[in-house]
C-alpha cells in the first residue's frame, strides 16, 4: 500500500512526520522558535482520496495548554476555502498525549489545522481591499525582525479614538477572521454602525500584531520567541518591535476604547476579559466596560459572561499585558475578547464548531455594540 504523503512547509504550515504507514502517520508539532509554546498545527496529506487516514499527533501532555485538547475537534478542508471538523480523540496517556485524527477525503489532498489558517497572503488581501475604501487610509506602524511590515488601517473622523489589534498570539487566527467581519462593518458605506462608528471615532485597526509567528507557524510568540502581550509595560526594538511600534503610536493619538482580539485554547464560550487590578483605576472605567458588554450579550447569544478568566485582586494586574497596560496608561476602556478553538458550548455547530464565518459576524456585531455604546455614553 502506498504511504501518504505529508507536509508543511508553506504559510503557518508546521509539523514533523515521525512515521508513516500507509493511511496511518505518527506525527509531532514543532515548538514555537526560542520557546516552549507548541499547540498550533497546520499540514497538508497528499494521496488520500477515498482512505481512511489516522493521523497521530503525539506528545501533547507537554504542549502549551493540554486542556484544550478534550472535546477538541480538529479543522479540516480539502478546497482550502470551507473548514468543517473531522473525527477527533484525546488520549492522555497514549504517547506521551495523543490527538487522533480520523478523516476520508473525497479528493488526493485534505489539509488539517489547529483552527482555520489565516495566511499572510490574505492578510495582504484585506489589507489592501480595505486601504482602497473610501475614509480609509493606511500606514504601517514598524517592521517586524522578520522585515514584516505591521499594518494599521485608520477611519473615522470623531473624536473618541479607538484601537482594534490582534494575533498578538499569531496561532490565534480566528482573531484575524473576526477582523474581517469588523472591518466590513466600519467600511460598509451602507451600514449604519459604521457610518455612526466613522461619525463619533477615530478608529485604528491593526489585523495582525505578530506577522512572524503567523508566518512560521508559531501558536504564541514573534521570531524570537517572545510573547507579545508580556511585552507591553517595556517593549524593545530588540524583543518586541511590534509592540513598541502600536504602543507609540497609540502614545500619538490616545486611547479611548480598545479591543485586543484572541482565542482561548481550554474555554468553549466568548468571553470578555477586562482591566480589573489596575492601580490607577478611574471612577466610571469598569462601570462603562461592564455597559459594553451588557449590549454585546443582548446583540449576540454567541457572547455571554457567566465563563472567562478570574478577576485579578485590586493593584494586582499584570500591566505588562496590553489591556491592563492601555486601561493604565491612558484610562482606557480596554478589553481583551476571547473566542473559542473548540466550539461554543452554548450553541454548538457538528459540521464546523466555532468557525471563520462565526467569528466574522462576532466582529460585525462587536461594532454594532460599539456603535450603541457609544451613542449611549453618558
Amino acid at each position: 500500500m502506498t504511504n501518504i504523503q505529508i507536509h508543511s512547509d508553506f504559510d503557518s504550515g508546521n509539523i514533523e512526520v515521525l512515521s508513516t504507514s500507509g493511511t496511518s502517520a505518527r506525527l509531532a508539532i514543532r515548538q514555537d522558535k526560542d520557546s516552549e509554546f507548541f499547540q498550533w498545527y497546520h499540514f497538508r496529506v497528499s494521496g488520500a482520496k477515498g482512505r481512511a487516514l489516522e493521523l497521530k499527533i503525539t506528545g501533547l501532555g507537554k504542549s502549551a495548554y493540554p486542556g484544550g485538547w478534550p472535546n477538541y475537534r480538529a479543522a479540516f478542508s480539502e478546497d482550502r476555502e470551507f473548514w468543517g471538523r473531522t473525527d477527533t480523540s484525546w488520549d492522555a496517556d497514549e504517547d506521551g498525549g495523543t490527538l487522533t485524527i480520523r478523516h476520508t477525503p473525497a479528493g488526493d489532498l485534505a489539509w488539517f489545522a489547529y483552527f482555520a489558517p489565516y495566511s499572510m497572503e490574505r492578510h495582504h488581501d484585506l489589507i489592501a481591499r480595505a486601504a482602497l475604501m473610501e475614509g480609509v487610509t493606511h500606514r504601517t506602524l514598524g517592521t517586524s525582525l522578520d522585515g514584516q511590515p505591521i499594518d494599521c488601517l485608520d477611519m473615522g473622523e470623531g473624536p473618541l479614538q479607538v484601537w482594534l489589534y490582534a494575533r498578538q498570539h499569531p496561532g490565534e487566527t480566528m482573531a484575524e477572521w473576526w477582523m474581517e467581519g469588523a472591518l466590513e462593518c466600519l467600511t460598509d458605506s451602507a451600514d449604519p454602525w459604521g457610518r455612526t462608528l466613522r461619525q463619533k471615532c477615530t478608529i485604528h485597526v491593526v489585523p495582525n500584531l505578530c506577522p512572524d509567528g503567523s508566518r512560521r507557524g508559531h501558536l504564541r510568540t514573534n521570531a524570537v520567541g517572545v510573547n507579545l502581550n508580556r511585552e507591553w509595560h517595556e517593549p524593545t526594538a530588540e524583543r518586541s518591535p511590534e509592540v513598541l511600534a502600536i504602543r507609540n503610536s497609540m502614545d500619538e493619538t490616545g486611547v479611548d476604547v480598545a479591543m485586543d482580539v484572541h482565542g482561548d485554547e481550554a474555554i468553549p464560550h466568548v468571553f470578555i476579559a477586562g482591566f480589573e487590578g489596575i492601580p490607577s483605576m478611574k471612577p466610571g472605567q469598569v462601570e462603562a466596560l461592564d455597559r459594553y458588554k451588557a449590549i454585546l450579550e443582548r446583540r449576540t447569544p454567541d457572547f455571554q459572561t457567566r465563563h472567562g478568566y478570574p478577576k485579578a485582586p485590586a493593584g494586582k494586574a499584570n500591566l505588562a499585558m496590553s489591556t491592563n497596560q492601555l486601561a493604565e496608561r491612558y484610562g482606557a476602556v480596554s478589553m481583551t475578547l476571547e473566542m473559542p478553538f473548540k466550539d461554543n458550548s452554548d450553541l454548538p455547530c457538528a459540521a464546523q464548531g466555532w468557525s471563520p464565518e462565526r467569528s466574522a459576524l462576532l466582529g460585525r456585531d462587536c461594532m454594532a455594540a460599539l456603535g450603541e455604546w457609544v451613542l449611549s455614553k453618558p
